[in-house]
């Protein structure tokens, strides 16, 4: 199965807004909006961020996966990565989460001239916690308590990968 990357558009907002399999996950992946997601809350803030991407079955057209970019940071070159989630026929197969974590990468260190790539992760998101870190994404020791839907405090660990070792790895 080929995947491909493009710009998030109108079409994909209905596919996206049935990733969410409840509050809680809605809440890993956008805390401020409220389940069940609906295409104008993915359109307002894609609105503000930076390369809202889709990943694709390159074949059928159907949406695998989703996320932007936000707050540019130009003197420390680094952004945020946000907003992400993988439809749950593709997770944990295809390939979909690690695909768009690459196109992301790349966007951030292409387009925006990014040299870190950052991302806040929730604790109580393990699987999420130990995809972000095979693809190469560290804790930084940053953190911040946020309150979860449960009305109970939880810990969202920053991480960041720095993009210059893909930049080295293409001069090889």
């Amino acid at each position: 199965m080929e995947l491909v990357y493009r710009s998030l558009a109108p079409d994909d907002l209905e596919a996206i807004c049935s990733f969410p399999q409840s509050a809680e996950e809605l809440f890993y992946v956008s805390p401020k909006a409220s389940y069940p997601l609906t295409p104008e809350q993915i359109w307002q803030t894609a609105s503000e961020r930076f390369h809202p991407t889709v990943v694709c079955d390159a074949e059928s057209g159907k949406v695998a996966a989703y996320a932007n970019l936000y707050d540019w940071n130009e003197e420390e070159k680094s952004c945020w990565l946000g907003n992400v989630i993988v439809a749950p026929s593709w997770r944990g197969r295809g390939g979909a989460a690690e695909f768009l974590l690459q196109a992301m990468m790349e966007q951030a260190r292409v387009k925006l001239g990014a040299d870190r790539l950052k991302l806040y992760c929730h604790n109580p998101n393990t699987r999420a916690l130990l995809f972000y870190i095979r693809i190469g994404f560290a804790p930084n020791g940053g953190y911040k308590t946020v309150e979860h839907p449960s009305l109970r405090k939880i810990v969202v660990i920053e991480m960041e990968k720095s993009l210059l070792e893909r930049m080295d790895a293409d001069h090889e």
